[in-house]
């Protein structure tokens, strides 16, 4: 089973969805499932996993009646506070939800010390007796406290988004590299090859942009641990769906059978239990 692991869907609200700038005009509209069962269908993609975009309840309610909706989101990662005292209640609550398999905070937009406050490690300290697996989205520079992070819960399921959203317009590996390196070697953590291309020259990139970032993430966390997704519609400010699920197919093109499996799928399915 072929399995788009990072996607999102919403209803365009210029308030709420301002981080949508002038910039990005191609993604200011409603993205909903009956936009995405077609290209997935196209690419020979069996289901998806939607993401969170908005930090709110309300956005985990409507992800899962899009899951409930559509059998080919196969499971979602919401948001709840998991600074809240009550967050054990919530967790209890959305777990019964067979559709809920996880949760993300945007810690990209947060101190690069967030994850180690306590209140959010509390949060984090109840997952795993739910079952459910947390999204890290951060950029190179909150890769430290990840570590820390992933190190204390040694038992809670972790997938970095983006693989950690390296500078790929500025060909920049140094510093991002020594830490991704680091973060593997914690075999609670998976990583997602997603999100690449709006990293890169969103109008100029090449598919040899790329190859430094894919080699250095596969070198670390092999084929088992790594997870194919599309970021789509984010991908549309520098890709077409068909561009940026190339990069990843042609780059392991020379891979087992068994590897391109797990990673174009199988890895998802055993990560979120799909």
């Amino acid at each position: 089973m072929n399995i788009d692991a990072h996607q999102h869907f919403w209803k365009y609200n210029p308030v709420r969805d301002a981080w949508i700038d002038d910039s990005m005009q191609v993604i200011r509209r409603d993205f909903l499932p009956q936009d995405l069962k077609p290209i997935l269908t196209a690419n020979n993609i069996n289901g998806c996993v939607a993401v969170q975009a908005d930090q709110s309840e309300t956005e985990t309610e409507f992800l899962l009646e899009c899951a409930k909706q559509n059998p080919f989101i196969k499971g979602v990662v919401g948001w709840l506070d998991l600074r809240a005292e009550c967050i054990e209640e919530r967790l209890e609550h959305y777990s019964k939800n067979k559709l809920f398999k996880g949760v993300r905070h945007i810690v990209q937009a947060e101190a690069n010390d967030f994850m180690l406050r306590e209140d959010f490690q509390n949060g984090i300290s109840k997952l795993n007796q739910f079952n459910l697996t947390y999204d890290i989205l951060v950029f190179p520079q909150q890769l430290d406290a990840a570590i820390t992070l992933v190190n204390k819960f040694p038992n809670q399921k972790f997938v970095v988004d983006h693989i950690a959203k390296p500078y790929i317009k500025e060909a920049k590996v140094k510093g991002w590299k020594a830490n991704i390196q680091e973060l593997a070697k914690a075999p609670n953590v998976y990583c997602k090859v997603s999100g690449m291309v709006t990293e890169a020259d969103l109008k100029h990139w090449k598919p040899s942009d790329f190859k430094p970032y894919l080699d250095i993430v596969f070198e670390a966390f092999g084929a088992n641990r790594i997870i194919y997704g599309s970021d789509w519609p984010v991908c549309l400010l520098a890709a077409e769906y068909e561009q940026q699920l190339n990069i990843v197919q042609n780059y392991i093109q020379d891979f087992s059978e068994a590897n391109k499996a797990k990673i174009m799928g199988g890895n998802a399915v055993e990560f979120y239990v799909l």
